[in-house]
């Protein structure tokens, strides 16, 4: 039997429901609809070509502070989005099997399917051309919305409250969510940095990650009652089939 760390709850159990707890529910999938409202509306603004001038600037703004040292150091950070990150989800799956989080396992792998699922639907649905790069060569993929800002939003924001939510100390809890905040916002940074995102895309990517990500969080909260678990899920995967549905009628 593996050892447990003194900080975390020691092996799953199913969250009671309370009022806190319910809310919670309600909280996350309110969220989300807010997130769908959101990129639709951002996703309009780029059809449209509104976005531009945004864009331009902030690229304009963020180019400014290129340097050899930062250009080593944001190309670093990029790799955390896609390549890195596939380490880490391929090493919390192995540290998650170790503890027998089976719950854990499951929510982290339904939360990255649903999350490059979702960037590739909308990546053809939009089919917006990249920018040209500043450092580097740009992928050959559409650029709407950014698959890094998105993935990294879902993995290390579940990740965190997988974490969090199997952690006693409450110090623990605030640096294990700062932390992964402070990587997700230096990942979306570096992608508009390297010239390879708009802004827009980046902003986009967040928005597409907070949609499955909260709708996750909603159905994992739920595991202890049956009918909230069935709702929830129910719920969050409508809310990603209209996500893209709307998308696609552009």
């Amino acid at each position: 039997m593996p050892k447990a760390d003194p900080q975390l709850a020691g092996p799953e159990e199913a969250p009671k429901p309370t009022v806190l707890f319910e809310t919670a529910i309600v909280i996350s999938l309110a969220v989300a609809v807010l997130a769908l409202f959101l990129f639709a509306w951002i996703g309009s603004e780029v059809l449209a070509g509104d976005t531009q001038h945004f864009d331009q600037a902030i690229r304009g703004w963020v180019h400014q502070y290129a340097s050899a040292n930062m250009t080593r150091a944001m190309t670093g950070i990029s790799l955390l989005g896609y390549n890195i990150l596939i380490l880490e989800m391929l090493m919390a799956f192995g540290i998650f099997a170790w503890l027998r989080w089976k719950r854990a396992t499951a929510w982290l792998a339904v939360a990255m399917a649903g999350s490059l699922a979702l960037d590739t639907a909308l990546k053809y649905a939009y089919h917006r051309v990249r920018p040209v790069a500043f450092f580097g060569v740009a992928p050959h993929s559409y650029s709407f919305p950014s698959g890094h800002a998105l993935c990294s939003f879902c993995f290390y924001g579940v990740l965190a409250g997988l974490l969090s939510a199997r952690t006693k100390a409450l110090s623990w809890q605030i640096v294990i969510w700062v932390v992964a905040a402070v990587l997700v916002v230096a990942i979306g940074l570096s992608r508009i940095y390297l010239g390879v995102h708009y802004p827009s895309d980046v902003i986009a990517g967040y928005l597409a990650g907070c949609l499955g990500g909260n709708g996750d969080r909603a159905g994992s909260r739920a595991e202890s009652a049956q009918e909230f678990k069935a709702t929830s899920c129910l719920t969050a995967h409508w809310h990603e089939r209209c996500f893209v549905d709307s998308c696609l009628a552009h």
